[in-house]
């Protein structure tokens, strides 16, 4: 073979390698703006996609997947001018990537800086107590928001959620004083609710103790037998008067006789009544 042959050889091989530069496989989430002269012509892909070498060019590749992004608000105050700093996370996917192409010049910085703005405006419209007990709240008004703005960008913004709220120490302090300071209230108040409940019950036994002095008199008896019980050797100090309910007249200890008869009557009065 003589040089021509090599020359027409090696040219022929630059040509082919020229014509193969313009061959691109793209993935399944994959799509390629295709400029002609510097003038868009279409979106291409997935799959193997060919433009014309030196007078096309295929970029920026797009992804249609999901893509999440993290962004922090620093430095944000209230609606009752509390200082805090919120840390969130936004999830986002393209769905017209002719638009994020043409209508913005980098779509995901784009969208990363709405997001911080619309949650700072978010944030300062709500006080300190509805963003550590609503954030899902405040998260689906912000993806409102940002959603309405990239919309012209081609962009869906799926969900914004608050991961972390920070807060001064010297808050956090000042908000565990009163936390317990509001422990300290709802104890006093079930206290003073149980001695409310107790004394109710007492003036119902004692009405009870009222119409039936028996039963107040088996009762005092009844706390004999318990005091008896706690241990061995245990002195009681039995009162010669024991004025009984609803009566000024004493039960002395000779009395206990009288309460044992009108136990027994009162037992007799019940068998003969399961008689009858």
């Amino acid at each position: 073979m003589s040089t021509i042959d090599y020359v027409f050889i090696f040219i022929g091989i630059v040509i082919l390698l020229i014509l193969l530069s313009g061959l691109h496989i793209l993935k399944e989430w994959e799509r390629g703006a295709v400029f002609t002269l510097g003038r868009f012509t279409q979106m291409k892909g997935p799959g193997i996609v060919y433009v014309y070498p030196f007078i096309s060019k295929l970029n920026p590749i797009i992804s249609t997947r999901i893509q999440a992004v993290s962004f922090k608000t620093e430095s944000t105050f209230t609606k009752d001018n509390v200082p805090i700093n919120v840390d969130a996370v936004m999830y986002f996917q393209v769905i017209d990537p002719q638009k994020s192409v043409l209508n913005v010049e980098n779509f995901g910085v784009a969208t990363n800086y709405s997001a911080q703005t619309t949650l700072r405006e978010v944030l300062g419209k709500s006080s300190f107590d509805e963003i550590l007990s609503e954030r899902e709240k405040i998260g689906e008004a912000a993806r409102e928001i940002i959603d309405e703005k990239t919309e012209h960008w081609g962009i869906k913004v799926s969900s914004v959620e608050i991961r972390d709220v920070i807060v001064p120490n010297a808050l956090q302090e000042a908000m565990s004083r009163q936390a317990s300071a509001e422990r300290e209230r709802r104890s006093r108040v079930t206290l003073a609710l149980a001695e409310v409940e107790a004394a109710q019950k007492m003036v119902e036994a004692a009405d009870q103790y009222t119409t039936n002095p028996t039963a107040f008199q088996l009762r005092w008896l009844n706390i004999l037998y318990e005091i008896g019980l706690e241990g061995k050797g245990t002195l009681m100090m039995v009162p010669v008067q024991t004025p009984t309910a609803g009566s000024v007249e004493p039960m002395t200890v000779m009395g206990l006789d009288e309460v044992a008869k009108n136990i027994k009557e009162m037992t007799r009065a019940s068998q003969q009544k399961q008689q009858s």
